[in-house]
């Protein structure tokens, strides 16, 4: 596969670099620095040696002063080492370290100094449309979603299930975070059907057979881990009673399709309408991440039932998007939109659906969700 240029903004200073596996975090740091001390911990001998003498990482940097740049990657392997990075840091201030980690989750747990104002937290996302520009494919993105390691792959329904077992296995299981791998894949099952819903965390304790207190640390987690997030209520100077519950996302479709067991009951289009809006939510989470910091995302959704899938909320940015599964537009899909106007009328309003036309209706722009997100740069 082609190298992808991806929409990331490089640091001069020090900073860690999170995401799931498969996101292209060691990719991304060998070929933008590719004269850095490259410090591997997944490599079995480094691991041992830095996890038995942390402080053998001193003697690896002053015997390469030439390199100013000092690449960490998998830092979670052994949290220990950031005691040593802090104090390398103060030595030198010209020094960077690109710390890169699939667990933030093991970095808490063992109380790591988290090198606070010393080094900005960036995350490493899917594939965006953008970056894939004339090679994406909505219908492939909503297949098999949009992680680097799947998109390369020759065979991506393969890949994309070797990716779950992986984490099963190795991020789970082997890293002890639950007890009863029978049962968190029985959570895993149930909290599928939660995506792009509001999340009830009683609802998938019935479901799964499992006390509510268990799936409320399975769903920390998946969180931990990166593998999903939650999308808060709108509720600035709301005029109308909104829910209360937070909607759930997996991180990426094709985990989420990888996942969510399907047969006879199951409506395509109800399956499909979830995929595409958690489309959507990964690359408005990517940009806001990579583009515009301090922008909120949220959704919006009254007691009477009146909902927008998502609001971008933010300094220079008022916009409520509607996201519908269809190749064709009806006006009573504009009903959400309408409502929420005339609460907030100073924002932009759009609906994406899976047509070709682009239409201005009511105040309200209609677009193809393809041309969107190949857009959102």
């Amino acid at each position: 596969m082609e190298t992808i240029t991806r929409f990331f903004r490089i640091e001069h200073q020090s900073f860690f670099l999170l995401g799931p596996r498969g996101t292209g975090k060691s990719t991304f740091v060998r070929a933008n620095f590719p004269d850095a001390l490259y410090i591997d911990l997944l490599q079995p001998d480094i691991f041992r040696s830095l996890l038995a003498r942390p402080e053998r990482l001193r003697e690896m940097v002053h015997g390469n002063p030439g390199n100013p740049t000092i690449v960490l990657d998998e830092i979670q392997k052994v949290p220990q080492l950031l005691d040593v990075v802090h104090a390398l840091m103060e030595e030198d201030r010209r020094r960077r370290f690109v710390l890169t980690g699939s667990s933030p989750r093991k970095l808490k747990r063992a109380g790591a100094d988290m090198l606070a104002g010393r080094a900005l937290l960036k995350r490493m996302h899917p594939f965006v449309a953008g970056e894939l520009e004339k090679s994406f494919s909505l219908p492939g993105a909503l297949r098999n979603g949009m992680i680097p390691v799947v998109v390369g792959s020759s065979d991506p329904h393969a890949t994309l299930h070797s990716y779950v077992d992986l984490y099963l296995r190795e991020e789970i299981q082997a890293e002890g975070l639950t007890r009863n791998i029978g049962n968190f894949t029985r959570f895993l099952e149930a909290a599928s059907f939660s995506h792009g819903s509001q999340l009830t965390v009683s609802n998938i304790a019935r479901e799964c057979g499992v006390e509510r207190k268990t799936v409320e640390g399975y769903l920390s987690i998946l969180e931990d881990l990166l593998l999903t997030f939650r999308v808060p209520v709108f509720t600035r100077k709301a005029k109308r009673a909104t829910a209360s519950h937070p909607k759930f996302y997996f991180f990426d479709t094709g985990l989420y399709n990888a996942l969510r067991p399907t047969g006879p009951l199951d409506r395509p289009e109800e399956i499909g309408g979830a995929t595409l809006e958690g489309l959507v939510a990964q690359h408005l989470l990517a940009w806001i991440d990579q583009r515009s910091p301090g922008v909120g995302l949220s959704y919006w959704r009254t007691r009477s039932g009146n909902e927008v899938d998502f609001v971008l909320y933010g300094k220079n940015i008022f916009r409520a998007i509607e996201v519908k599964n269809a190749a064709t537009f009806h006006p009573a899909d504009l009903r959400g939109l309408k409502t929420f106007g005339e609460d907030y009328p100073q924002a932009e309003r759009l609906l994406l659906y899976r047509g070709k036309e682009r239409l201005l209706v009511d105040g309200i722009r209609v677009v193809p969700c393809r041309e969107f997100l190949l857009e959102l740069k």
